[in-house]
């Protein structure tokens, strides 16, 4: 797919595993699973929805860390245990209403492909595996876990013309004589 304009975007499906949290699955000695998610990463989905703009998780695997923290952002769609994503992402965008045109996917291992393809914007965070980088339209600086989603959101806000209106209130007022 020919990479969309930017503006067109709205919005961004992340991967959990390998993008929102590192590739580490703790599994704890009761049993339960434990993740690490970046704060910056959240406050990059929160300033995203400020925008005006949808978030969605899609993952392979279902866990209960990534459930809870969906349900911390305010994340309407959170789509787990999913194996073919391409599909699950192609009914998500109808149940939308959205061209693919209008999806930023970001993701990180081969699952992650056929969804980078056929977004307008796929992006490979730095960590990804080659395959996925070589078919990316943009590849993070940062890796997965470690604020590459937050790295996206800018990227995009920056370039729409939308980010500086966003940080106005954490700037201090201008001088004035």
């Amino acid at each position: 797919m020919v990479m969309s304009n930017l503006a067109d975007i709205q919005m961004l499906v992340l991967d959990v595993d390998g993008v929102l949290a590192d590739s580490s699955i703790i599994i704890n000695a009761d049993g339960s699973e434990s993740k690490i998610f970046s704060s910056l990463d959240g406050h990059g989905i929160r300033m995203w929805q400020s925008a005006g703009l949808k978030v969605a998780f899609l993952s392979g695997r279902e866990s209960e860390p990534t459930k809870r923290r969906a349900q911390q952002l305010d994340i309407e769609n959170c789509i787990q245990d999913c194996h073919n994503k391409l599909p699950a992402l192609k009914e998500l965008a109808e149940k939308l209403g959205l061209p693919a045109q209008a999806i930023a996917y970001v993701g990180d291992d081969l699952t992650d492909l056929p969804s980078i393809r056929y977004a307008g914007f796929g992006v490979a965070v730095a960590n990804a595996v080659e395959e996925v980088k070589q078919y990316a339209d943009y590849i993070t600086t940062r890796p997965g876990g470690r604020g590459a989603v937050r790295e996206v959101i800018e990227y995009i806000l920056k370039n729409t013309g939308r980010w500086r209106q966003l940080i106005e209130r954490y700037l201090p007022p201008s001088k004035t004589p």
